[in-house]
């Protein structure tokens, strides 16, 4: 049985603890690839409390997870409603929502870096024909974070409205059966009951979508680095796309400062890991409250 396991521990030690185990001991040293590493203490950590420009992607990485997270959990909640409710095409309707989930992201970054382009997006054609002027979306910092939003709305919706189903669906319909017979209409059940019991569902969605939206790369990489003129990992204009990953992936990559992209890492896991205790807290808290007599 050992033999059996074993290659997968092994694996998991070479490609995974000694990795973070090392990245770790290379955050107290400076080196850019070539060479020996120079061990410099805590310099590298001193360097991030104080750098500016980490501030300003932790900023942009929590306004872009507001603005994707908050709004594709209402939008999932409701097309879980429609799909838990439809009763013809119900699993071609969930297959299409869950198709942007497993798209490549970097093709749908592509795509929607042609849609919200500002010469010939389709995004401004259409705002056009409507009387309305053109969007700087990919020109103004803000307007790099709502796209970037948008893809992440995007891509994310369908995957956690197939988990909002299956807590739908997990709910008993004689719950249903004894509120319509108390007079409770749909929209009295639903709020009343559905999201009462989905609270389970909604504390492991909001969870996992703070764990993802907090290392968003992919999507802010690819939309902006194309209309960069100076690096492609910048972030865009204004550095409005410089995410907390994208700017840990600049330092070590585009600059070869390996020491402190490690410390940057590092800083970014600490600031995921508290935040989501917070976020589960928040709402696991609000649960054990209760009711008060």
């Amino acid at each position: 049985m050992y033999v059996a396991i074993a290659p997968f521990f092994i694996l998991f030690l070479v490609f995974g603890v000694y990795p973070t185990l090392y990245s770790l001991v290379l955050s107290f040293q400076d080196w850019n690839g070539l060479g020996a590493p120079e061990w410099v203490g805590t310099e590298n950590f001193v360097r991030l409390f104080s750098d500016d420009t980490f501030y300003l992607a932790v900023r942009n990485t929590f306004v872009i997870f507001v603005l994707s997270t908050f709004p594709m959990l209402i939008i999932a909640v409701a097309v879980a409603a429609m799909l838990n409710n439809a009763v013809r095409f119900s699993t071609v309707f969930r297959i299409a929502y869950f198709i942007p989930n497993i798209t490549s992201v970097v093709a749908m970054a592509v795509l929607f870096g042609s849609i919200f382009g500002e010469n010939f997006g389709i995004a401004n054609a259409f705002l056009n024909a409507l009387g309305i002027a053109d969007v700087p979306w990919l020109s103004t910092p803000f307007g790099i974070q709502l796209t970037i939003s948008l893809l992440i709305t995007y891509q994310w919706t369908g995957y956690n409205a197939i988990i909002f189903l299956a807590g739908m669906q997990a709910i008993g319909s004689e719950v249903y059966e004894a509120a319509k017979l108390d007079g409770a209409g749909p929209i009295r059940s639903f709020f009343s009951i559905t999201l009462p019991l989905l609270r389970p569902t909604v504390i492991f969605v909001l969870v996992v979508s703070t764990v993802t939206g907090l290392q968003s790369f992919t999507e802010a990489q690819v939309l902006t680095g194309s209309s960069s003129t100076t690096n492609p990992n910048s972030g865009g204009a204004g550095q409005g796309g410089l995410t907390m990953v994208l700017y840990f992936y600049q330092q070590a990559f585009s600059y070869n400062r390996f020491g402190y992209g490690a410390a940057i890492a590092w800083g970014v896991f600490l600031i995921v890991v508290i935040f989501t205790i917070i976020s589960w807290r928040s709402t696991v808290g609000r649960k054990e409250e209760g009711p008060r007599s």
